[in-house]
């Protein structure tokens, strides 16, 4: 079976605005774009389609399922992982979260909960374990489009290609290489599930132009590569 991850289109947090909601935060102009984008992109229908319950991501689905209007969209807890409590960061921007984001990845305790409403990086594993074993269990013959988010399909990524090394050790490459090779807008990660293993069968690039929501330098960018291949050898 074959299972595409996509990752949302721009939301306002992305796009630098303040965020009331984690859960509700829309797509920009931009976001509503590259949604459409990803729908004419399909090669062919999928058997199965799942969102992310968060708005950001239903709305990167909507334009597929009116391509598809015979497949149903199912909603799985596929979630964006949120490490830091909601209440305490509500109506902030990434830039003022950005230095209590990187103590929570410096800490590196992967148990770690920072709140009501925040998960641990053991839980995010968990989850991501969970989905993939639950789209193992679908006919083999299964093709499914899942809108998600960034650092939840990195999660996805890890459990693939780091399958077997402990959460502390995988927590500790984890942030390292999401600053190197962050999942970008509409970016898809392409999984193929055959004789009971999972690999990494394809890494498409963004349906449409995006604004940077990372840091973006030259250097970083030349970084990227090296990065991917360092965990693609693991």
């Amino acid at each position: 079976m074959k299972a595409t991850f996509v990752r949302h289109g721009q939301s306002t947090g992305n796009a630098g605005l303040p965020t009331p909601d984690l859960v509700e935060m829309p797509l920009t102009a931009l976001g509503a774009s590259q949604a459409r984008a990803v729908a004419c992109s399909w090669q062919r229908a999928p058997t199965h389609l799942v969102s992310s319950p968060f708005l950001r991501a239903r709305q990167t689905a909507e334009p597929t399922c009116v391509r598809f209007p015979g497949v149903p969209l199912a909603i799985w807890p596929i979630h964006e992982f949120t490490y830091l409590c909601p209440a305490n960061w509500a109506n902030t921007t990434r830039a003022q979260r950005r230095p209590t984001v990187e103590a929570y990845w410096q800490r590196g305790d992967p148990a770690y909960v920072d709140g009501e409403g925040a998960e641990s990086f053991s839980q995010v594993l968990r989850r991501a374990e969970a989905a993939l074993a639950r789209l193992a269990a679908l006919p083999d013959g299964a093709e499914v489009f899942l809108f998600s988010h960034g650092q939840f399909m990195q999660a996805v990524r890890q459990t693939v290609a780091l399958a077997g090394e402990r959460d502390e050790d995988k927590m500790a490459q984890f942030w390292p290489f999401e600053q190197h090779s962050p999942v970008l807008n509409c970016q898809k990660l392409v999984l193929s599930h055959a004789r009971g293993l999972w690999r990494v069968a394809a890494e498409e690039p963004p349906a449409a132009p995006e604004l940077p929501v990372a840091i973006d330098t030259p250097t970083v960018r030349g970084e990227r590569g090296h990065a991917g291949a360092r965990l693609a050898r693991k």
